[in-house]
C-alpha cells in the first residue's frame, strides 16, 4: 500500500488570476501533489458568470510554480480534436518539466455543448469518442508518427514532438462511473479511475464491475490507480463542524451526504478516513475543500494531515 497523493481542486469562476496564483503557489509550498480544475465554459453552477478556460490556466501557472503537478477533473473530449490535444498535452508536459496530470472525460453537459456549437451524440457514442480519442494520444505521445483510422477521428503520419517528458507516456486518467461503457474504457485504456465519492457499498460494487471487465481485456486490475473526487470539512476543533459541515452540504449537495462520503473532522479524523480508503485501494484524492481557498485551511490539512502519509 503506497502514499497516497492529496490535489487540491481550486476556483476558476468570479475570482482574480492572483489569488488563483497565490493558491497554487501555497499548494507548492505545503506539500501538496497537484491543483486541479474544472473543464466548464459556461461556470459551473451558475452559468454566464466569468470562468477561467482551464488549458490556459494550467499553462500559466505552470510557470509559476516548481512541485505540484496540474490537471483538470476533467478533460471534456468532444471540445478539443484528439491530435491537437496530444500536441497541447505533450508542449505543457514539455514546460512545466513533467508536471500534467492528464484525466479525460467523455463530456455530460450539454447545455454548454449546444452553446458553443458542438454536437451532442448520445452517451454511448461520447463515449466511443473517448476510447478512440485516448488511443490516438498514446499513439502520438509514444510513437515517432501516430496513423490511426476510426469512427469519429482519423490521424495520418501525425507527428508530435517534442515528445512528452513523462515516459512511456503521460498516464491517462479517465472519469466517470457508468458501468458498461465507461469502465469498460477504463479497463481497456486507462492509467488511472476517478470515481466519485459514493458509500462503500456502491464503491465495492463499481470496482467489482471494473474488475470483471480487467478479466475480460486480460489487465490485471491492480495495473490501474484509483483515485477519487471528495469534499474535506476540516476543522480544528470539533464544535466548529456543524456549521462548517451545513456550509459543505449547501455548496457540494451533488456529492451527496458529505458528512458519510467525504473527509470530516479534525485532522486526526480526516488520516483515520483516508486510511480506510487506502484499505480499499483508494490512494489518489482531487479534494473540494468546504472553504474552497482558504489559506488556513490549505495549510492545516498540509501541515497535519498529509505529513502522515510520508
Amino acid at each position: 500500500m503506497g502514499r497516497p497523493e492529496f490535489g487540491v481542486m481550486l476556483r476558476q469562476q468570479k475570482i482574480d488570476f492572483e489569488d488563483i496564483k497565490a493558491a497554487a503557489q501555497l499548494c507548492d509550498s505545503t506539500g501538496y501533489d497537484s491543483v486541479w480544475f474544472y473543464d466548464h465554459v459556461l461556470g459551473q453552477g451558475i452559468i454566464g458568470i466569468d470562468i477561467y478556460e482551464p488549458w490556459t490556466l494550467m499553462s500559466a501557472l505552470s510557470t509559476v510554480t516548481e512541485n505540484v503537478k496540474l490537471g483538470t477533473m476533467v478533460l471534456c473530449n468532444p471540445f478539443r480534436y484528439p491530435p491537437l490535444l496530444a500536441k497541447m498535452a505533450s508542449t505543457l508536459d514539455v514546460i512545466s518539466n513533467g508536471r500534467l496530470e492528464f484525466a479525460i472525460g467523455a463530456g455530460w453537459f450539454e447545455e454548454e455543448f449546444r452553446a458553443y456549437g458542438y454536437p451532442f451524440p448520445s452517451t454511448e457514442e461520447r463515449i466511443e469518442m473517448l476510447r478512440e480519442a485516448v488511443t490516438i494520444l498514446k499513439l502520438m505521445w509514444t510513437d515517432e508518427t501516430a496513423s490511426f483510422a476510426g469512427k469519429h477521428y482519423k490521424v495520418e503520419n501525425a507527428f508530435c514532438n517534442p515528445k512528452p517528458v513523462q515516459r512511456p507516456n503521460i498516464p491517462v486518467c479517465i472519469g466517470g462511473s457508468g458501468e458498461r461503457f465507461l469502465l469498460r474504457a477504463v479497463a481497456e485504456l486507462a492509467d488511472e479511475w476517478n470515481c466519485p465519492a459514493t458509500s462503500a457499498i456502491e464503491f465495492d460494487r463499481k470496482h467489482s464491475i471494473l474488475r470483471k471487465h480487467c478479466e475480460e481485456v486480460g489487465r490485471n486490475i491492480e495495473d490501474i490507480t484509483i483515485s477519487q473526487q471528495t469534499v474535506c470539512v476540516l476543522v480544528e476543533d470539533r464544535k466548529d463542524l456543524p456549521e462548517k459541515l451545513e456550509k459543505a452540504q449547501r455548496r457540494y449537495g451533488f456529492f451527496g451526504d458529505i458528512e458519510k462520503l467525504g473527509i470530516v473532522g479534525t485532522p486526526e479524523d480526516c488520516v483515520e478516513k483516508i486510511n480506510t480508503d487506502l484499505e480499499k485501494g483508494i490512494s489518489k484524492y482531487t479534494i473540494f475543500f468546504s472553504d474552497v481557498m482558504n489559506p488556513k485551511t490549505i495549510e492545516l490539512f498540509g501541515k497535519e494531515v498529509i505529513p502522515e502519509f510520508r
